[in-house]
């Protein structure tokens, strides 16, 4: 899915959002417990239809621009505008989903592709820090374009590198979800939407793969009354599918994230400590709060959605970089007008304390 991006609308009335605005005395705060990461999504790694065995001229030009950037941001100043300060030394690198472009499509030609464009990925942005050309550890979740159905190479490849990603302590029983912990922060990635809930048999459109079952159980186990911040990553958006519950069947199927199981996700995070809830799909910066339905009211969850990070369609990208301490999270946008050939900060930033912990 592609939406058109008008930055400048964004920045025009993104100061309605929401959100408690930057001070810089809070921001210095922040620095002293906050853990530092990035969040990308949407990389779409493409291979070359008519070659196959090679990556899509346009997109390997984007996707080793955006790491090289990435590389360079670690220490480096951000502009008052965007809220000042340094760019603390990442823990890593959060993927929102849709890695490579071909993973929804079948034949001959579509398999040869997406191997060119998980092997373009894998070698591009490596998984631990010292094997790719990306210094710092990566998290992926999975996308539509990875694989709809839950069965395709991409998650299949994902299953294989969480059993050595660095620091992850929680696995799901089908190798696909996950958690882990940066400091007192706590994380978990879990594909390309959230669910299923059991009382609901129909089929899904994309399959969940058990990722609430695992979500509740983490957060009971790993987080309970603790009180620690909690981060989490999906790739689907969820606030058009926070609706009344269809009566036709039918009608849910053919969402992309059915609106039972998007109200098994507000139920099974409600109350704790988030600090975040991440997305992207819709190629477009999207930053609110979210009370388990459609309307911002300006009260609930935090929510971040990344806009495209290297998408090979157009010039335009952007990422964010989060601070998260125990009490609040501090986000600030990077973003370009000509494939990451050149880069600049958002002149704004969103900081907001996190929701209340759960009391069990």
């Amino acid at each position: 899915m592609i939406t058109k991006h008008n930055r400048r609308k964004f920045l025009a009335t993104s100061g309605a959002l929401p959100f408690l605005g930057f001070n810089s005395a809070r921001a210095t705060t922040q620095k002293d417990e906050a853990v530092g990461f990035f969040l990308i999504g949407d990389t779409h790694f493409l291979a070359d239809k008519e070659n196959p065995a090679k990556l899509d001229p346009r997109s390997a030009s984007v996707t080793s621009n955006l790491v090289a950037t990435l590389n360079k941001l670690g220490g480096t100043s951000i502009p008052t505008e965007a809220g000042g300060g340094k760019v603390l030394s990442p823990k890593g690198l959060i993927h929102a989903g849709d890695v490579i472009d071909t993973g929804d499509k079948n034949g001959t030609l579509s398999e040869k592709m997406q191997v060119t464009e998980w092997n373009s990925f894998s070698e591009t942005f490596g998984l631990t820090g010292k094997d790719g050309k990306l210094n710092m550890p990566v998290y992926e979740v999975h996308g539509n374009h990875d694989s709809p159905n839950g069965e395709g190479m991409a998650v299949k490849k994902i299953i294989a590198r969480n059993k050595n990603r660095s620091g992850v302590d929680n696995i799901s029983p089908n190798g696909v979800h996950y958690s882990w912990d940066w400091e007192k922060v706590h994380f978990i990635n879990l594909g390309i939407v959230v669910g299923q809930v059991a009382t609901v048999a129909r089929k899904r459109r994309y399959n969940p793969l058990g990722s609430l079952e695992f979500l509740a159980k983490d957060l009971k186990e790993k987080v309970g009354d603790s009180g620690r911040p909690v981060v989490i990553t999906h790739h689907v958006d969820m606030q058009r599918y926070s609706q009344p519950l269809p009566v036709d069947d039918k009608k849910a199927m053919s969402m992309e994230w059915d609106p039972e199981d998007v109200q098994g996700f507000y139920k099974a995070i409600e109350g704790y400590n988030i600090a975040a809830v991440l997305y992207g799909h819709t190629h477009a910066r999207n930053v609110y709060r979210w009370d388990g339905t459609p309307k911002r009211s300006g009260k609930g969850i935090p929510v971040f959605n990344v806009d495209n990070g290297s998408h090979f369609h157009g010039k335009e990208q952007a990422f964010f970089y989060f601070e998260v301490g125990s009490n609040q999270c501090l986000v600030r946008e990077f973003f370009t007008k000509d494939g990451w050939e050149s880069g600049a900060w958002t002149p704004q930033t969103w900081a907001t304390n996190h929701t209340k912990a759960k009391t069990v």
